[in-house]
């Protein structure tokens, strides 16, 4: 029964590498991404020295691994618009509770992670038990954490922002693991870098190599016909929530432990850049189609416009212009892509 439904699938279809290559969901981003590169890369010779990569993967990296989860969820065809506002939540608690309440570090980290994974669970479940849209769901939980996120922070401290972290006990390890950075070609790079990729290879191979990588391209393509054959789709689509919970926990935590402190508004606007960056990747708004390595892509791109820009002596309000047409055009690729490969299959 479970041959039945992969393969339908592309991913597994005996097909020429010609064939293989176009219906890559990640293939659009590549192309993108050379062609943003090539780009600012003749404007700017900053922007193509390991200087400049350094500095145009440092905000690829944390937005890569919040792109990948939210691809992983977008490919199990649900959304999170509170995964931005999480990494602000995720960021007060290790700084309230480390700072106010003499918690160490790791202690308030765990804290933390408990309380993403169970917001993770609770919109994964609510989605699955109310029938609900996620988008509606979500945005219920941005609103609610975006009020508690200011208004707890305001009545503890009496301010919008929490600092101190670099004095509490534990903070030098896990600077070091979290927020460090790592010479290399004469250069710093982020750790951050190295914690995306190994994130994004993680999700490739969950995605391409397990059982657990066919239930979600099931239960995002087909939920109902998933379902009839023995796939677990409550349980994949709450695995998934709390999985960008998780991404959510360990990119505040990174900007906490780098910054040493946290604002109220961490955080709130991003999970529309996250969004953005998965489908510029290849995912598609409907669920069932997407690439972790294509999120990642879309990530480096935005690193790119982000750094690219100013090295190139622009006005920064050009970046959300540029995104904007890397979104329509993105995802008027990605359905001729996925159209052309179902044609394929007929």
């Amino acid at each position: 029964m479970t041959t039945a439904v992969t393969t339908a699938d592309e991913r597994v279809a005996q097909v020429g590498l010609l064939r293989r290559l176009l219906i890559r969901p990640e293939l659009g981003a590549v192309v993108g991404a050379i062609a943003v590169f090539t780009f600012f890369a003749t404007l700017s010779p900053v922007f193509r020295s390991v200087d400049g990569i350094a500095n145009w993967l440092d905000p690829a990296s944390t937005l890569g691994i919040m792109a990948v989860a939210i691809a992983m969820l977008m490919i199990g065809g649900e959304f999170d618009l509170s995964a931005g506002v999480l990494t602000g939540t995720s960021g007060l608690t290790l700084a309230m509770l480390s700072t106010v309440y003499g918690f160490d570090v790791w202690s308030a980290m765990l804290v933390g992670l408990v309380l993403c994974l169970t917001i993770g669970f609770l919109n994964g479940f609510l989605v699955i038990r109310t029938k609900l849209p996620s988008f509606i769901i979500t945005l219920g939980t941005f609103l609610m954490l975006q009020g508690i996120n200011l208004g707890v922070t305001k009545a503890i401290t009496n301010s919008v922002q929490i600092s101190g972290i670099a004095t509490v006990p534990g903070y030098g390890l896990a600077h070091a693991l979290f927020a460090s950075t790592v010479p290399m070609f004469g250069v710093q790079f982020r750790v951050a870098i190295f914690w995306w990729l190994g994130v994004t290879a993680v999700a490739t191979w969950v995605l391409l190599r397990t059982k657990a990588g066919n239930w979600i391209f099931a239960a995002g393509g087909n939920a109902p016909a998933a379902r009839s054959v023995g796939v677990p789709v409550a349980r994949t689509k709450i695995a998934l929530f709390m999985t960008t919970a998780f991404a959510a926990w360990l990119v505040g935590t990174i900007l906490a432990l780098r910054i040493t402190s946290v604002q109220a508004n961490t955080g709130i606007g991003q999970e529309f850049i996250y969004i953005i960056a998965a489908v510029i990747g290849g995912c598609l708004l409907t669920g069932g189609y997407g690439s972790a390595i294509g999120a990642a892509i879309g990530a480096v791109i935005f690193g790119m416009a982000d750094k690219g820009i100013v090295f190139a002596g622009w006005d920064s309000d050009w970046f959300k212009f540029f995104l904007g047409v890397m979104l329509v055009l993105a995802t008027l690729t990605n359905n001729l892509v996925r159209r052309y490969a179902e044609e394929k299959r007929k």
